[in-house]
């Protein structure tokens, strides 16, 4: 992040300078500009034949003096700013290495399928974000196949949340009412949060929606039970509708906030229903990426100039533990107490008769004629009668 930060002031100094710059620029020209058309407005109105040719000489010259000194200060200031350019691009290269192929095996995308996966992964993110044009491209291009059931969806999703985003609530709510008991399933209160919108939206209408808001109010009656304390927020809002909401205990119901809240909710409910993560897979590679990739970067150095060619495999795992924080931890982990090791596919968790837990190459190890004890209390067993453990 320290390199990161570095490139950031050396943008803002280029920044400011080009708006000073943009600035100045305009009052010098401006003034130019005011002072040549008054000089015309001389000439037109008293004439040439009128006018002392030797003040009109010297008018002009200070006119083109003056010309030519804003142009030349203007080009000063603009190499200027060029040079302010020329160190952005030298501090990205200090402090970023532009060949990071190092930490990537070779053979990562070699397969047909590899490239295949990707190319879905790429479509899916783009199906996501909305971009259905660029989408059909990338099919097109590299020869990837859609299924149209697996396209209908993210079409529906994105145009109930452009709908959102226009504050219209209508394809959600008809969304929500089609969906509501996978929605109870899930324990999820999307269908009130959007009556609620609604109901809210008539009272920003005032007095004259009030009857049109209480016959709406009924659609709260499901939800009663989960949500008696906003629904009778709700209802005493009516109490204030005379006077203005926003200028009642009541006006919190009246926050912009509400409309992004109601998009998240829709949009991590919608994926919860399909099965998918509300975050793109290729959003979280990317900036898992890009948190690890300086680390990996630092490794690769060490090890080259340490000599240690057979440290760092590319195959299963990376030699030292690379922390992405909380917000990247999906699924439970186990690394072995022993070799100190991630426990993968190929060597799984194997729990032992007496309760403890080892990977399967510390177990084949520390068998030794056909018996295994336990490393962490004297039980002597079997080794065929540890059994893989799943989390």
């Amino acid at each position: 992040m320290e390199q990161c930060a570095c490139v950031e002031r050396e943008l803002e100094k280029v920044l400011h300078r080009f708006v000073t710059y943009g600035h100045q620029s305009e009052e010098r020209l401006d003034e130019l500009l005011r002072n040549v058309c008054e000089l015309r407005s001389q000439l037109v109105t008293f004439g040439v034949q009128d006018a002392d040719l030797s003040v009109l000489s010297q008018t002009m010259a200070q006119c083109c003096k003056e010309i030519k000194e804003t142009v030349q200060m203007l080009a000063s200031r603009h190499k200027d700013i060029h040079g302010s350019v020329s160190k952005v691009g030298k501090a990205i290269d200090r402090n970023f290495d532009a060949e990071v192929s190092a930490v990537v095996a070779e053979t990562v995308w070699d397969s047909p399928e590899k490239q295949r996966n990707l190319s879905e992964t790429i479509v899916e993110h783009l199906y996501r974000q909305g971009m259905l044009s660029v989408a059909e491209d990338l099919c097109q291009e590299s020869g990837v196949v859609i299924d149209m059931s697996m396209k209908q969806p993210f079409l529906e999703l994105n145009r109930i949340l452009e709908a959102l985003r226009m504050q219209d609530l209508r394809p959600a709510l008809e969304w929500a009412v089609t969906n509501r008991q996978r929605l109870l399933d899930l324990n999820s209160s999307l269908e009130f949060k959007l009556h609620r919108l609604y109901f809210i939206s008539l009272l920003n209408g005032g007095v004259d929606n009030q009857l049109e808001a209480l016959h709406y109010a009924r659609h709260f009656q499901p939800f009663a039970a989960q949500h008696q304390r906003d629904i009778q927020v709700l209802m005493g809002s009516l109490v204030y509708l005379r006077n203005g909401i926003e200028n009642s205990p009541y006006r919190s119901l009246l926050e912009t906030n509400q409309w992004a809240e109601i998009c998240n909710i829709f949009t991590r409910d919608a994926c919860a229903l399909l099965g998918l993560s509300v975050e793109s897979p290729l959003s979280v590679s990317f900036a898992s990426g890009c948190m690890a990739l300086p680390v990996l970067m630092n490794i690769k150095q060490v090890i080259e100039q340490r000599q240690c060619s057979g440290v760092w495999t590319h195959k299963d795992e990376l030699p030292i533990e690379i922390d992405l924080g909380k917000k990247c931890w999906y699924h439970s982990v186990f690394a072995c107490p022993i070799l100190r090791q991630q426990t993968s596919e190929s060597n799984p968790p194997m729990k032992l008769i007496c309760g403890h837990v080892i990977s399967r190459d510390a177990l084949n190890k520390l068998t030794n004629a056909g018996k295994l004890k336990c490393p962490y209390c004297p039980m002597e067993q079997n080794p065929s009668d540890a059994k893989q453990i799943y989390f």
